[in-house]
């Protein structure tokens, strides 16, 4: 085997050979990102609708196609309003997930407020536990200066996926408060510092080099016109 594509294959056959084995194991299957657009397997199973063409063999093998890895990559890439001053930020999103640049800000505005060092990841909120995780530790140690309570916190954090965000009490007196500290206006937008990993990486690559590597390219494209 050489390809993504192959290695899923060869496991959904042999998944198959099970009763109900896409049922009980489908999740299993080691590769989560495939297609020219190295889209998430699980974006694309969650935004199948307005798919222009019929799925013959399902979500995943469709992502492997040309027209499908273009399509839910752009999908991807573009189908979210976001207040971005340039498309970096959307390349690093593509990699980190939705607002991650918008969040990773955020992250850097409470560092600033509460004096915690945080990791500029994007994530606000565990998603993988109802514990508050080290952003939301942060901001309840201001939670003085925000006059709100922790559940006020955790409800506001929780809109972190959505352009939404921006419009909450939270997001407003956090920068409110990191501008007057700074005496100055502090980023909206950072690229976050997630380090990738993938078994085909071997360098100390980030989040923060795939979408400037992508920007260039785009750039180069743009110059050609």
């Amino acid at each position: 085997m050489k390809t993504e594509k192959q290695l899923s294959a060869v496991f959904d056959d042999f998944i198959d050979m099970v009763p109900m084995g896409q049922t009980l194991f489908g999740s299993l299957n080691p590769v989560h990102t495939g297609g020219p657009m190295q889209v998430s397997i699980a974006f694309a199973q969650q935004h199948t609708d307005g798919y222009p063409w019929k799925m013959e063999a399902g979500v995943r093998k469709e992502v492997f196609s040309l027209r499908g890895g273009l399509w839910f990559g752009t999908r991807h890439l573009l189908n979210y309003p976001a207040n971005y001053s340039a498309p970096l930020y959307r390349f690093a999103d593509f990699n980190a997930g939705w607002y991650a640049s918008r969040n990773a800000a955020f992250q850097h505005a409470v560092s600033k407020v509460s004096g915690v060092k945080l990791a500029l990841d994007g994530d606000l909120i565990r998603y993988d536990s109802d514990e508050p995780g080290t952003t939301e530790l942060a901001v309840r140690r201001v939670a003085g200066q925000l006059a709100m309570s922790d559940d006020d916190i955790h409800r506001q954090l929780k809109k972190g996926d959505s352009l939404a965000f921006e419009k909450t009490d939270l997001y407003q007196q956090v920068f409110r408060l990191a501008d007057k500290k700074a005496g100055k206006a502090v980023p909206r937008e950072i690229l976050p510092g997630i380090q990738l990993e993938s078994p085909k990486i071997t360098r100390n690559l980030t989040t923060a080099w795939f979408a400037k590597r992508v920007d260039e390219r785009r750039a180069s494209c743009m110059a050609r016109r």
